[in-house]
């Protein structure tokens, strides 16, 4: 199921007091996974956001200086193979994970959790869903998450995760959106990126209706003022289509900037683009440069934390 979206608006939402109307229904605890290179700082705007909504949410306590931790993968073999296994090097995090949910399970007082990946943290959610127990997980929403491993034997193409991805793929379960365990995928489409050399042409998506309720079925809406165009792609483009090349294999495809929209799509998951949306909290702005987490993006998607 695919949904492609206009540009987030910046407009008045719901008040973000815990004592407003909308927060008066609780909703099932998320659990929110950072990003690589992201604190848990970067996520409490977010929270306070969730709040309004009745969601009340724990982020898994991560600092920058945490991912260097990551730098123990230098020391395996596999590494350097491009076969590298996400255990032990991401035990660190994906214990951060367990404390977060044990946490988050005392505010659900036996009920069911979601888990909010932002960027990496949604490959790593799929991880922990697979390792550990979690049999009271009801949504796994990704925002902006690489999930697929970047395509073998294209030139200039190196796997800058050293096969964590491509571990993930072949040993984590396939997504699936039904009404006990839902995949939920939103990517980001802020700018197209462009080949070093040569231009790109837009191309045309096609739009399928919903069937009512149905799970199986397909929808694309395009903002053509968004994803047409005939101008002359800008070093910024050809900078931003090398990054999305290492990701999905191509330099001329939409993206948020630093994953493409392809990579974030999970085949079996409700896919979800949106117009005009940025990568990472670092660097963003609600009105200008709006992130998966700004309150007219937040908008966009809020209603799968809310079922």
């Amino acid at each position: 199921m695919d949904l492609v979206l206009p540009p987030a608006r910046s407009k008045p939402v719901a008040s973000f007091s815990s004592s407003s109307s909308v927060a008066a229904v609780a909703h099932r605890p998320a659990v929110i996974l950072p990003g690589l290179g992201n604190n848990s700082g970067d996520y409490q705007k977010l929270q306070l956001i969730l709040e309004g909504y009745g969601v009340p949410s724990v982020v898994v306590k991560v600092s920058r200086p945490d991912w260097l931790r990551n730098g123990a993968g230098l020391l395996d073999a596999n590494y350097w193979r491009g076969t590298l296994r996400p255990r032990p090097v991401l035990d660190w995090y994906l214990m951060r994970v367990e404390e977060a949910i044990r946490e988050a399970r005392d505010l659900a007082q036996g009920g069911s959790l979601s888990l909010l990946g932002h960027s990496a943290g949604g490959w790593l959610a799929r991880l922990f869903i697979e390792e550990f127990e979690a049999s009271d997980i009801a949504l796994l929403l990704t925002l902006g998450t690489p999930h697929l491993p970047p395509p073998k034997g294209i030139p200039g193409v190196i796997d800058q995760t050293r096969g964590l991805l491509d571990y993930v793929e072949k040993n984590c379960r396939k997504a699936v959106y039904t009404p006990h365990l839902k995949y939920v995928c939103v990517a980001g489409r802020y700018i197209k990126g462009s080949r070093i050399f040569g231009e790109s042409q837009a191309g045309v998506i096609s739009t399928v209706p919903v069937n009512g309720d149905e799970l199986i079925s397909e929808v694309t809406v395009v903002n053509e003022e968004t994803s047409t165009g005939s101008t002359s792609p800008t070093w910024r483009a050809r900078f931003i289509g090398q990054g999305y090349k290492q990701v999905c294999g191509r330099a001329d495809v939409w993206g948020d900037g630093v994953v493409p929209e392809e990579s974030a799509h999970l085949e079996g998951a409700l896919k979800i683009s949106l117009d005009g949306v940025y990568h990472s909290p670092v660097g963003s702005d609600d009105d200008s440069r709006p992130w998966y987490g700004s309150p007219a993006v937040v908008e966009k998607w809020i209603e799968h934390l809310l079922d």
